[in-house]
């Protein structure tokens, strides 16, 4: 079984499409087909049943694309492992970052890394926490942010702990209060962040052990942009009381969220038991000295 075929039909399942998958392993797309249907030949079953201009996994398909993932990791651990036994002078850093409170977090973290180790190349990728665990997953970057808990195939560096608060406009009836419950804000609309981010995944499940689900206003990427739609009192959002400090505005109140389950824990993870290159194993050691952490207050690190 030849790597080229296998990544061409990984990248087929991943990107949805043979079009897709042919961008982003640079090849034409009759280049793509044809090295699935070889790795068809090969394996002698279809992998992919056609309908249409669909294409959908067979039960062989599901085994190979799950083995496959993890092969095309290995093999990447595998040379840059080599890479670094054979005294590669430039490294690469792989690194993947949550937009929320990647700015106050990481930042000056990446500006120290880049004084200290200039010759790094850092190859930064930007996703919500969960988008990440699946890069990560894939062997695409070596350490990531993500919010805590995670799974239990991961290993976990903390970072920073915050409770998160609610932003509600000021004229809401529980702005005074200070701290508020996801029951009490059951008849308010709900401004949250996209399906990908880990936060969204927190106070959804939070909502659901409360009894209820919430009534959402709009989705949105943008920590800014989810303010103003407060401020215009469409609902309410969610942020680390950290970055809401930040971004003070008139006519939003921040009020403490109470409920558990719901910290803001962030964490920097790599897969347990992976080949963790240097370059990584450098931006591991410096965010432990920029980000002493009490390990003592951080929930617990894995999720089912």
């Amino acid at each position: 079984m030849e790597f080229r075929t296998l990544r061409a039909f990984v990248e087929v399942v991943r990107q949805g499409g043979f079009s897709q998958a042919a961008k982003t392993v640079f090849a034409s797309q009759s280049a793509v087909s044809k090295a699935v249907r070889q790795l068809e030949d090969e394996i002698g079953v279809p992998l992919l049943d056609r309908i249409g201009h669909r294409s959908v996994l067979t039960a062989a398909g599901e085994v190979v694309y799950r083995r496959g993932v993890k092969l095309l990791a290995d093999r990447e651990d595998l040379l840059a492992e080599l890479d670094e036994i054979r005294g590669l002078k430039r490294g690469l850093l792989r690194l993947g970052l949550p937009p929320i409170g990647s700015s106050t977090l990481f930042a000056p973290l990446f500006a120290a890394y880049r004084q200290r180790y200039p010759e790094i190349e850092i190859r930064l990728v930007e996703h919500g926490s969960d988008q990440l665990e699946d890069l990560l997953r894939a062997g695409e970057v070596d350490v990531a942010g993500a919010l805590l808990p995670t799974s239990g195939e991961f290993e976990v560096q903390p970072v920073r702990h915050e409770p998160l608060v609610a932003l509600l406009p000021e004229a809401h009836g529980l702005a005074r209060r200070r701290r508020v419950t996801l029951d009490g804000l059951r008849d308010t609309p709900f401004l949250m962040f996209e399906s990908g981010f880990a936060l969204h995944r927190i106070i959804l499940e939070a909502c659901r052990r409360a009894g209820f689900e919430p009534r959402i206003a709009a989705r949105s990427s943008q920590v800014d942009f989810m303010i103003e739609l407060v401020a215009a009192r469409l609902g309410v959002a969610f942020l680390p009381r950290m970055l809401a400090q930040q971004r003070k505005h008139t006519g939003i109140r921040p009020v403490l969220l109470d409920e558990p389950g719901t910290e803001w824990a962030m964490a920097l993870v790599w897969r347990r038991g992976a080949y963790v290159p240097a370059a990584a194993r450098a931006w591991l050691e410096l965010a432990a000295e920029l980000h002493p952490h009490d390990r003592s207050r951080a929930p617990s690190a894995t999720r089912a």
